[in-house]
């Protein structure tokens, strides 16, 4: 039905708490609406799609006619981290959660890893990237030992100077920790996060790399790569399914960056799906609760929507979404438990159009499915509601 899709994944904006949400630490917790009282949003361009159709925000009314379709999903999934919500989206439903470490990790880890390294290691507890390197980078220079942290994310995060850890022994040296990590401490997530500079100006460089915990076969982009459509991975979409299924991979450093990248593609790309992450929202403004800069953020995305939907060709389908939450407002710098906005637009697509609330995440990656001739394990599609 539809010659191309670009799904935009805004990274945490989350639309309310979840049923199940105090089980998580996360009642009361609801990104878009708390932020929005505290702080006025002007975001005209999402009002008009339908975001405030979907639940009542505060200054953003109802579309009288939104221009598109709307509704918010759940996850069905336990948990609420980045490879969740994502693979959830592609239609891997978890049966438990990814393990999280708010203590940092437990000494038969890092033992191992410290035996099979060959070297002691820095932090081991959650914190900033750009913090810790700026409070262990002086030390890690003068020792050599790697900086380990956590995060609210299933996340185990080696962070290393370029000068004194080349980018191929760090790379190396997450595939030791991914080795490790299996069985009950398998994180989503392996991150190598290499920085340079000196002391009191450390920054960390653009090659950063990522280890995930490989897919369970039958999942998206398998079956889109087993019918050929071509995948355009934008952001980190790509590292979280360990590129399986992707044609093309756009690494970017910023929502800035992935929205020049969305507009490029739409140039570019002929036809099939564009899967992008604008990650600024959960790693810049979520986790340091800074309602400023997250509504600003938001903002900037409201802004670049009427140049992407001039960029729309009449098949084309604009899908908007989430894949969880992280509330700013709140006193926690987790990811919330929270539903997720869906907003879908193109010529095709009716306007005004209700998709109430999807039991789980998958719905949109059933959708994306059945519109490329695929089908999926879980999930239910609504692509006929859309035309």
């Amino acid at each position: 039905m539809f010659t191309r899709i670009f799904w935009v994944v805004l990274d945490s904006v989350g639309v309310g708490e979840m049923p199940d949400a105090a089980a998580y630490g996360d009642a009361g917790s609801d990104t878009l609406g708390n932020m929005a009282r505290m702080r006025p949003l002007r975001i005209p361009n999402l009002a008009a799609l339908g975001i405030g159709n979907i639940r009542p925000i505060h200054g953003v009314p109802p579309a009288v006619e939104p221009e598109g379709a709307y509704g918010k999903a759940a996850l069905a999934s336990p948990g609420k981290d980045t490879t969740t919500g994502h693979w959830e989206m592609a239609g891997i439903i978890l049966s438990r959660p990814f393990p999280l470490y708010p203590n940092g990790f437990p000494p038969e880890v890092m033992e191992e890893f410290h035996r099979r390294i060959g070297r002691r290691t820095l932090g081991n507890y959650p914190a900033s990237g750009t913090e810790i390197i700026q409070k262990l980078g002086e030390e890690h220079m003068r020792t050599g030992w790697p900086i380990v942290y956590t995060s609210a994310d299933s996340v185990f995060q080696i962070a290393a100077h370029e000068e004194v850890i080349p980018l191929a022994e760090l790379y190396r040296i997450c595939e030791i920790a991914r080795d490790i990590l299996r069985g009950e401490h398998e994180v989503g997530r392996v991150i190598a996060r290499p920085f340079v500079g000196v002391p009191g100006s450390f920054r960390r460089t653009a090659n950063r790399h990522d280890y995930a915990v490989p897919p369970p076969p039958g999942m998206l982009l398998d079956r889109l790569a087993e019918l050929g459509v071509p995948v355009l991975s934008i952001g980190k979409i790509a590292d979280v399914f360990l590129n399986r299924g992707v044609s093309e991979a756009w690494k970017t450093k910023s929502n800035a960056e992935g929205m020049e990248k969305l507009l490029e593609a739409a140039e570019r790309f002929s036809r099939g799906l564009v899967w992008a992450n604008l990650v600024d929202f959960d790693m810049l403004y979520g986790h340091r609760n800074d309602v400023e800069g997250y509504a600003r953020a938001l903002e900037a995305v409201d802004a670049w929507l009427p140049s992407m939907r001039a960029a729309l060709q009449p098949g084309d389908l604009l899908l908007v979404t989430a894949d969880h939450g992280c509330d700013p407002t709140t006193p926690s710098t987790d990811h919330s438990r929270e539903y997720v906005p869906i907003l879908a637009t193109g010529f095709l697509v009716r306007r005004g159009v209700n998709l109430g609330v999807r039991p789980t995440l998958a719905d949109m990656g059933q959708t994306v499915a059945e519109n490329f001739g695929a089908k999926l394990d879980s999930g239910e599609s609504f692509l006929s509601a859309l035309c």
